[in-house]
């Protein structure tokens, strides 16, 4: 394993996660559209590499309640990666899929697992991009779900991903249909596999 480290990421490498997040929000909207049987607009996506503390105050707060869907990677990269989305939109989500009103505060099981749904398409449409852009083999595992403040749920990853440094890839998407919805994509490969991702779309290490 070379020395390579995110605060070394080349601009060209970037340019590339831009490229990602750009695709993977353009499927993801394709797949949530055909879910949800309805026209889902799309703002271009943010991609940044940021402090993971100010991940949770760019998501309104440490504080604001937030559905995270969370997924181990596996194949011929491995990691993990979150969805995260605003309470108050998940439920919107849900209400879509099940022609239900979904109570944001008091989710019953089978509303759980319409998001965790929801999350697992969104989530693969991301990872299915990444796997063309590479021609890696990424395997999505189950996603688990948890509905907490942002910065519990975040917690999670940052005392994984401490090992490697304290910036994180964020991909942030705004999802329309009639309800605006923002949505954070967290990719946390760990640094071997970042390596085996920069040399098979042929930059240097």
């Amino acid at each position: 394993m070379g020395n390579m480290n995110l605060e070394q990421m080349t601009h060209e490498y970037y340019d590339v996660l831009k490229e990602l997040g750009n695709i993977g929000a353009g499927n993801a909207t394709t797949a949530l559209a055909q879910l949800l049987n309805c026209k889902v607009d799309m703002k271009v996506p943010q991609v940044r590499l940021m402090n993971f503390q100010e991940v949770g105050a760019m998501m309104g707060g440490e504080e604001q309640v937030m559905a995270g869907i969370f997924l181990s990677v596996e194949g011929d990269i491995s990691g993990s990666m979150m969805f995260l989305l605003e309470k108050g939109a998940a439920a919107h989500l849900v209400s879509k899929l099940m022609g239900v009103e979904a109570d944001a505060d008091h989710f019953s099981e089978m509303e759980i697992s319409a998001l965790k749904e929801i999350g697992n398409i969104i989530s693969g449409s991301y990872l299915n991009s990444l796997s063309a852009m590479t021609n890696l083999k990424i395997y999505p595992t189950v996603p688990d779900l948890c509905i907490d403040m942002a910065g519990a749920i975040l917690s999670v990853p940052a005392i994984q991903f401490g090992i490697i440094g304290d910036k994180i890839l964020l991909i942030q998407t705004q999802f329309t249909d009639e309800y605006e919805l923002d949505g954070y994509f967290i990719l946390l490969p760990d640094l071997e596999s970042y390596e085996k991702i920069l040399i098979s779309l042929g930059l240097s290490v």
